[in-house]
């Protein structure tokens, strides 16, 4: 009797084992379709940022001529997302107005954060390594968004950049009359 309750125990034990290994598979197999929609998911979200990026950049460069030139910049090309590569490294410029003096570089974000203007800075620093044909200029920079978050606009004029947002159909400079570019 001991004994054919021991089989019956082990019995139910390998049961036990072998609905629990198909619980597993199945859990595996909802994990890998959950993994998969997810990684759609992202796709799709990193297409539409990559859209209102490019939405900023259309209300901001038929606006820049106009605002530079109210400040003293009279730009007189503006290329969009110009790329430059240079030891392995690459550096884009989502807009670059430039004239014979100066070369004004703009980041154009759906929503500014100070984590944006931080790189933008890094950006003007090696600038003129990447486009040597610009070391004669002056390099100024600016920052664009419809959104601004964590005072990303304070942060910007602080560090001497040009802030521009969205008004209306169009864009503007929200830096005061009084502002002066840093200079790179």
């Amino acid at each position: 009797m001991a004994i054919e309750k021991l089989k019956s125990e082990v019995q139910e034990i390998w049961e036990l084992f072998r609905e629990t290994d198909k619980r597993m598979r199945e859990t595996d197999e909802r994990m890998k379709e959950t993994d998969k929609k997810i990684e759609k998911l992202s796709e799709s979200v990193q297409a539409l940022t990559g859209k209102w990026g490019k939405f900023v950049e259309s209300l901001v460069v038929p606006a820049l001529p106009k605002m530079l030139g109210e400040r003293g910049i009279e730009v007189d090309r503006i290329f969009q997302r110009v790329r430059a590569q240079k030891e392995g490294k690459e550096m884009e410029v989502d807009i670059l107005a430039v004239d014979t003096e100066y070369a004004v570089l703009v980041e154009a974000k759906s929503t500014l954060k100070v984590e944006d203007v931080r790189e933008h800075i890094e950006r003007l620093d090696s600038f003129k390594e990447f486009f040597p044909e610009y070391r004669d200029r002056k390099v100024a920079g600016a920052v664009a968004g419809i959104v601004i978050e964590e005072d990303a606009d304070k942060f910007a004029y602080r560090q001497g950049l040009f802030v521009i947002t969205q008004t209306g159909e169009t864009a503007q400079i929200l830096n005061d009359d009084s502002f002066q570019p840093r200079l790179w």
